[in-house]
This record gives structure tokens, C-alpha cells and sequence, in this order.
């Protein structure tokens, strides 16, 4: 296995890691023999299985290690694949874009992407040569390149660095970051020390609109992902943030602003908590668009899904039913009432620049509230029936002799 990596040092690197077959303490005869046997009766020839369902199967595995470390550092590798199809539904890539995740995990965006074109009876050769990813992590990095490799993905680059202190991919002819159509990313929430130091002078120019705080780096990526947009055509990107980043103040509210003012935000989609591995907090998408056309020009599509979910033990799941919803409405992009609000520039600046969701989007009331006066005498009559419960407590504790 070391000698097939040796002979595909660009997609195959560090993938089979360096474990030491030979060590009869972790892997005795007895084990790989069982080993080898049971893979013995299953035929899994190119001519039986398609790259598809051995990539799928690799997935699924992926997917039940987030699920056994969902509380550590899963959510760092994996997205769960519900709220992937849902982003790149609503980026649309088509055929022969270039696709770029700065922070690919095991590149299941980059899949996605991928699916989505095959769905709609496209060729994903046309994206050969054309697939970028960015992983910091050396084990999820060479993860992401086996899960390309066994998903049939034969030409594509996935390189092993820190996206925001060394960019991977850069184009010697603008001296600048290399541009792609189509930009996707879940980066890590609110990392810290993710590097201020060097964007007080990036050498490549992506704090165009601020420096984020040091102990808050979303905005870095943001603005790192929108340096990767290509300059033309119809480049777009998604990111998932923690909803703090729509509302905190400070620096991140003056990218932010700056980010409205030139009218790069198209849509802010407030997602259920507890959907994301590694973290129980609610997450949102932010959608940006080099260049809105023109019926969405000056405006932000808001909408809170917060509702959308099947909730579960340990984790909430956004089901098909519910990304089709969200990917609807945003498609759609009108108000719908207690779900989705277009919001001007204008009153997103009489609101103080902020996109706090429930500034725009009010949670429906229920039907059964009912009116003042008869909840005012629910009220009076639920704390007479309490104190009546009270009086007969301390009677029956002062009889047993339990009160004095």
C-alpha cells in the first residue's frame, strides 16, 4: 500500500497511513486472516460495484465516527449531509465550474457538489481538474482524498495547510488568490488564535474590509472564501456560521456593515440547534454573490428555519423535507410570513447594521394564546390553587412532626 501511495503522491498521500502491518501486537495473524476472509466473499471488482457505492459506503463510515465523537471534534471533519445538499442547492453549480472548500474536512462538500450536477444528468468529468480543497489537519486531509478517490473523482487537488496563515492555492498571474466560481465551507466556529497577527499585513490582501478579533475567526474565513471568487461571471459562496457572527459588534460588526454596503450578502438562513456535530449551538448560511442580479439588488433574503428539524436523542437532523423548504424559499425569495423577510439595505441599517433573524422574522404566535383577560384569571386561579397546595404541605409536614 505504501508503494501504490509512493506512485499517486498527489491524491494519495498519507492516505494509508503509516501503520505497521507487521506488529503482531495490534494486527495478529489471526485478525488479518479474519480480515482478508471476510472481505474474500464479497465481490467488489469494477465490474460489480460502481465507484458510487464504495465511496458511499466510505462515507457512511465517516458519518458513524462523527456519530461515536459527535462531543469532541467531529463537527472539525464532517457536515452532516442533509445540510451539505442543501447548501449546494443553493449554489446550483453547473457544468465544468470550478469548486473550491477552504476548509473540506473529508470533502464531502466537494462531493456534493458533484452529486448535484450527476442528479440533474450532468457529466462530473467536466469538473475534472477543477476541484479544490483545503484541509489543515494532515488525517482528515488524506480522508478527504480517498473519499474523492473511491466517489470515482479522478483529477482534483486537495492540499494540507492552514487555509488562513498559507493559502494553498494562489495564481502567480494576479499575485493574488486563486479565484473559483463556485466557493463552500463549514469552517470551524469562532476559532481562536486563527492568526491576526498575520492579516495585520496579509500578503495577499484578503482583510479588505477588517481584521476579525483574535478570538473570533469566522469573519477571516468569510472574507478569505470571498477573495476566492472569481472576479467575473456568476461566482458565488456559502458559509456556515455561528448565529453570534450575524450580530456581534465591534469588529466583526464593521465587516459586517461593509460587506451590506457593497451589497455582497444576498441571503441569511438561521438553521435549528444542535444539527451540527461538535457543538449544540444553532448555526445559520450565509449566502454571497459577487455580483446580485438585478431584482435582488439592495436586499437580503432572511429566513428562520429554526424550526425545521426532526429532532433526535443526542442530535436534531434536517430531513429532505426540510432543505427542500429552505432551498424553496430561498429560490423563491419573497417574504412568507413567520418564516422568510426581504429586508433592504436601508432597514438593515436603520437596525444598526445588524442580521440578528428575529429583528426580521418574528416567531409565529400560537392559536391557542388566549386573550389577556381570561390568561390574567388563569393566572390568579393557578396561584390560589398553589398557595391552597402550600397551606395543605405545611399542615401535613407540621402534623407529622417533620416542621415545627
Amino acid at each position: 500500500m505504501q508503494e501504490i501511495e509512493r506512485a499517486n503522491p498527489d491524491t494519495l498521500f498519507r492516505v494509508f497511513g503509516t501503520a505497521d502491518w507487521g506488529n503482531k501486537e495490534k494486527f495478529s495473524d489471526e485478525l488479518l486472516k479474519d480480515l482478508i476472509e471476510g472481505f474474500s466473499d464479497i465481490r467488489l471488482g469494477n465490474k460489480v460495484v460502481s465507484t458510487d457505492v464504495l465511496g458511499d459506503a466510505y462515507e457512511y463510515l465517516i458519518g458513524r465516527f462523527a456519530d461515536v465523537t459527535r462531543r469532541n471534534k467531529a463537527g472539525e471533519f464532517y457536515t452532516p449531509r442533509s445540510v451539505v445538499r442543501m447548501m449546494v442547492e443553493i449554489l446550483d453549480p453547473q457544468e465544468g465550474e470550478s469548486i473550491y472548500d477552504p476548509a473540506c474536512g473529508t470533502g464531502g462538500m466537494l462531493l456534493g457538489a458533484i452529486e448535484h450536477v450527476m442528479r440533474k444528468g450532468g457529466d462530473p468529468r467536466t469538473f475534472y481538474g477543477k476541484i479544490y480543497g483545503q484541509e489543515k489537519n494532515l488525517t482528515t486531509s488524506a480522508i478527504a482524498r480517498m473519499n474523492l478517490v473511491l466517489h470515482g473523482i479522478e483529477d482534483f487537488q486537495v492540499a494540507r495547510e492552514d487555509t488562513l496563515r498559507s493559502p494553498a492555492f494562489t495564481d502567480s498571474s494576479t499575485s493574488g488568490i486563486a479565484t473559483f466560481d463556485c466557493v463552500i465551507a463549514n469552517p470551524p466556529f469562532s476559532l481562536k488564535e486563527w492568526g491576526r497577527e498575520l492579516w495585520e499585513a496579509d500578503p495577499w490582501g484578503r482583510a479588505q474590509y477588517g481584521i476579525p478579533p483574535e478570538s473570533y475567526g469566522d469573519y477571516a474565513f468569510v472574507q478569505h472564501m470571498i477573495s476566492s471568487m472569481a472576479p467575473t461571471g456568476n461566482s458565488r459562496m456559502a458559509v456556515v456560521l455561528p448565529q453570534g457572527a450575524l450580530f456581534r459588534k465591534s469588529a466583526e460588526g464593521t465587516i459586517r456593515q461593509a460587506l451590506l454596503e457593497n451589497d455582497m450578502i444576498e441571503a441569511v438562513i438561521g438553521l435549528a440547534p444542535n444539527l451540527f456535530y461538535g457543538t449544540q449551538l444553532a448555526g445559520c448560511v450565509v449566502v454571497l454573490r459577487r455580483k446580485k442580479p438585478p431584482e435582488r439588488k439592495n436586499k437580503v433574503l432572511i429566513i428562520d428555519a429554526s424550526s425545521l428539524f426532526r429532532k433526535g436523542r443526542a442530535q436534531n437532523f434536517l430531513d429532505q423535507e426540510h432543505s427542500d423548504q429552505i432551498v424553496a424559499w430561498y429560490r423563491a425569495f419573497e417574504d412568507v410570513e413567520d418564516r422568510a423577510k426581504v429586508a433592504t439595505i436601508d432597514e438593515i441599517k436603520k437596525e444598526g447594521w445588524t442580521l440578528n433573524i428575529s429583528r426580521y422574522v418574528l416567531p409565529p404566535i400560537g392559536e391557542d394564546i388566549p386573550p389577556l383577560p381570561e390568561a390574567v384569571d388563569a393566572f390568579k386561579t393557578a396561584l390560589a390553587d398553589a398557595r391552597a397546595a402550600e397551606d395543605h404541605l405545611r399542615k401535613v409536614l407540621t402534623e407529622g412532626g417533620w416542621l415545627q
